[in-house]
């Protein structure tokens, strides 16, 4: 395992390891999106991450995919981060924020009764969109999304100032930088997408034209900080959230080709299909290292055995992992031992209290209640 250890440089962003913890919805932020103080001791835990991304944090009110989510546009959402990541840097932690939109993966439900935005308000396949809230009972469950309506110019503009001011709180919190979520079918990745994105004016029609969106996000963030602290998120062949691209390889080679000029600190390549079992992992990677060759970051359900053949390999600098760092907070030590590891519960996964959140055993706790014979 020893490639994974060696220290690298993604940008701005130095890492004793190559061992990512990948960004995971928890859903522990109040009815007003304030992250909860259990997040210090979740994230802290995991401070032996070469770079934690965090989970993803809302930059607007108009963006809610998942009930109880945090964001980052108030002073009060601003302060109760602040917190968690002084609690990383006291550990010797190195943490990113997510920024993101859900857009039209949302409900009225989770936006004060107000209609959902999207790039043109395409809702045929409602019943495809992940959309996700805490019932009075503690349950948290699936519900249904509400239907889109297409954004004005103006709210597209104000889009791309609300990730300008997130990435502004971000730096007042105290993060390293920032990742673009622009995966999973969530906003950035819809105006890519020619069959969600219909607009026929400057954000939408060519490659170039639903790529702006995300361009001028770029460039906002850039006036916050520099862009060697700036990742951006993609997922190119995802069906998650059903964004439909017929023709991927054309839309996300033209962005790689961008992508290699652009100085970003790195590329997090997310290889969502491999959830449901159907990877897409040596196509993602031939796309973009046809165009691309700066710092790369890939998550696709790789088991630590795969993540050293391929950082030893060179075509790729780092790897996250999602479920092995939910389980195990102390996932780097872990690996270095060759296990054993915990596997997720369903409990307490998303909302709720910290049973599910903050009771995984570390080797040492184990190794404690052995020593004492428990």
């Amino acid at each position: 395992m020893a490639g994974l250890f060696r220290p690298t440089a993604l940008g701005d962003l130095s890492l004793p390891n190559r061992i990512v913890m990948a960004p995971m919805t928890r859903s522990r932020a109040d009815e007003h999106g304030v992250i909860n103080d259990s997040a210090g001791e979740y994230y802290a835990a995991r401070a032996g991450a070469g770079l934690i991304i965090s989970e993803g944090i809302n930059v607007g009110p108009m963006s809610n995919a998942f009930d109880r989510t945090p964001g980052l546009w108030t002073d009060e959402q601003t302060e109760g981060w602040k917190a968690v990541v002084e609690r990383i840097h006291k550990q010797g932690g190195r943490i990113v924020a997510q920024l993101w939109h859900a857009g039209r993966a949302s409900a009225r439900g989770l936006l004060s009764n107000k209609q959902p935005l999207s790039p043109s308000g395409v809702n045929d396949d409602l019943e495809q969109l992940q959309v996700w809230a805490l019932l009075a009972n503690g349950a948290y469950v699936r519900v249904a999304a509400t239907s889109s309506r297409a954004m004005t110019t103006a709210e597209i503009q104000a889009v791309v100032d609300e990730f300008r001011r997130a990435a502004a709180n971000a730096v007042r919190a105290g993060f390293d930088g920032v990742e673009i979520h622009g995966a999973n079918g969530y906003l950035v990745h819809q105006f890519l997408s020619p069959t969600i994105n219909l607009r026929t004016d400057d954000y939408g029609g060519s490659i170039e034209a639903r790529s702006r969106l995300l361009l001028e996000i770029v460039a906002a963030i850039s006036d916050v900080m520099p862009r060697s602290r700036i990742g951006l998120r993609l997922s190119p062949f995802a069906d998650y959230n059903s964004t439909r691209d017929p023709k991927p390889e054309d839309t996300y080679g033209r962005l790689a080709l961008w992508l290699q000029t652009a100085g970003l600190a790195y590329l997090h390549l997310a290889d969502t299909n491999a959830w449901t079992g159907a990877p897409d992992y040596e196509r993602m990677l031939a796309l973009f290292r046809a165009h691309y060759r700066g710092p790369l970051i890939v998550n696709a359900g790789i088991t630590p055995e795969r993540a050293t053949d391929i950082v030893n390999s060179g075509e790729v600098d780092a790897v996250a992992f999602g479920r092995l760092f939910l389980a195990n907070p102390d996932l780097p030590a872990r690996i270095r031992a060759g296990g054993p590891y915990n596997s997720p519960q369903p409990v307490g996964i998303y909302g709720g209290s910290d049973a599910g959140y903050l009771d995984y055993p570390s080797l040492a706790f184990i190794d404690a209640q052995i020593g004492r014979g428990e």
